[in-house]
């Protein structure tokens, strides 16, 4: 990729959000643009972190055996109706509705209703089961406060998956695949994601765990022990019968020992049970030839909050503690390394090309700095900004055929040989 074809200028970022600096420094460089509260564009950077994100999604829920399906994003009033959910949506004023002469329809917030009328015309026996869907695609909230840019806004990217099984024992063990799978992208994100035990809330059912990491910008408060690395919500507490509940669903019978933290949900997974197919008449039969409903599963992953998440904490700062800008994470990293020439050196911009072609041809994606009248340090400063995770510099410590790499994370520097370059990231 050529700098200039992403059509940026300097990146000038003045006094950032003390809560969000990162998110903060993507709007003032043009990376994120703000339509409305809540309503947010991508540009081509954390657009493409955010395919990586989840494509790393995709990989591990395929892995555990999750099919993939698109559930339309429109959706008619009736549905709702059968789950008896319209009215409550729309009464919080969450629900983003649609009139029109064809009828009425919302904008989806989630997809329970969605996803059963698409298993009732595919699960008809027992046979067809266990079976876990699962589907990548906006969702629309009408969020009363946003938070966070990326956070919490009324459009985002989400993950939700449904389980289907025949009893019981078959959700708690498709519910139990989910969860590592889970666990698995949150290891390669690398990302400390903790299971919080939590209150299913409006979505019904009986057990739930929010996925969470441990932040002093999350706006959930946890109880966490931090020796069994055992965390829950503190909403848990509101419940009347709440220490039964936890020894019962948890294995939990002692929590003098949590403390409290601050958190930010990624995740959340519902053990639904029939709430929906009771509600919504949606069934298959059984092996004794019998009418039974759905048990079902429900699993979601907020990925647009998840990028939010991982910006938040790719920042970096000088010695000073003054924030520098981003390193993001390696495997997520649309762009391994960026190249950096002083132009007005022609030897060092023909070098630095011949890298970025050599790179090209070996499929290292690597991006140049080819903008015209931008000085040598704001070159610098800007691949900064973009989160890339090394730059090559072409300046004037170093002599023919070799390279300045400095790693931004860590700060660290070294000159080498644009052949040890190349050897290193490839393999990467």
């Amino acid at each position: 990729m050529k700098l200039s074809n992403l059509g940026i200028g300097t990146m000038r970022v003045n006094k950032l959000d003390e809560m969000y600096p990162a998110q903060d420094m993507l709007m003032q460089s043009g990376q994120l643009v703000q339509y409305g509260t809540g309503i947010m564009g991508y540009g081509t950077v954390p657009l493409l972190v955010k395919r990586n994100v989840e494509d790393i999604i995709r990989k591990c829920l395929n892995e555990a055996g999750l099919a993939e399906v698109q559930l339309p994003t429109i959706q008619p009033k009736e549905i709702w109706d059968k789950s008896e959910r319209w009215n409550h949506y729309v009464e919080e004023g969450v629900m983003l509705v649609v009139e029109s002469d064809k009828g009425t329809f919302c904008l989806a917030p989630t997809a329970e209703e969605a996803v059963l009328e698409f298993a009732r015309e595919k699960l008809k026996s027992y046979k067809h089961m266990p079976v876990t869907f699962y589907q990548i695609g906006e969702k629309y909230r009408n969020e009363i406060r946003n938070r966070g840019y990326l956070l919490r806004g009324k459009s985002f990217l989400m993950m939700d998956a449904y389980s289907f099984d025949t009893d019981k024992e078959g959700l708690e063990k498709s519910y139990e695949n989910v969860r590592n799978a889970y666990l698995k992208m949150a290891e390669e994100l690398d990302l400390e994601v903790l299971p919080v035990v939590a209150d299913n809330g409006a979505m019904g059912g009986k057990k739930s765990e929010e996925m969470m990491i441990i932040s002093p910008i999350g706006e959930d408060t946890i109880l966490y022990d931090e020796k069994t690395k055992t965390a829950l919500n503190t909403e848990i507490l509101e419940k009347e019968n709440y220490e039964e509940y936890l020894k019962e669903e948890y294995g939990i019978d002692d929590i003098s020992n949590f403390e409290e933290r601050k958190a930010i949900e990624l995740g959340h997974i519902f053990q639904l049970g029939t709430r929906y197919s009771d509600t919504m008449k949606a069934m298959f039969i059984d092996k004794d030839g019998k009418e039974k409903p759905y048990y079902m599963g429900c699993y979601g992953i907020g990925v647009s909050r998840m990028v939010a998440a991982i910006y938040e904490l790719s920042v970096i700062k000088d010695e000073q503690g003054k924030i520098e800008g981003i390193a993001l994470p390696y495997n997520i990293a649309p762009f391994k390394v960026q190249i950096i020439a002083k132009m007005d050196d022609e030897e060092k911009v023909k070098e630095a090309k011949a890298l970025y072609e050599k790179l090209g041809k070996l499929g290292i994606e690597s991006i140049i700095d080819d903008r015209e009248n931008i000085n040598f340090g704001a070159r610098i400063k800007d691949a900064k900004v973009l989160g890339t995770p090394y730059i090559a510099i072409f300046g004037g410590k170093v002599e023919n055929g070799k390279v300045e790499l400095e790693e931004t994370k860590t700060g660290k520097k070294e000159i080498i040989t644009t052949e040890e370059l190349i050897e290193r990231f490839s393999q990467k």
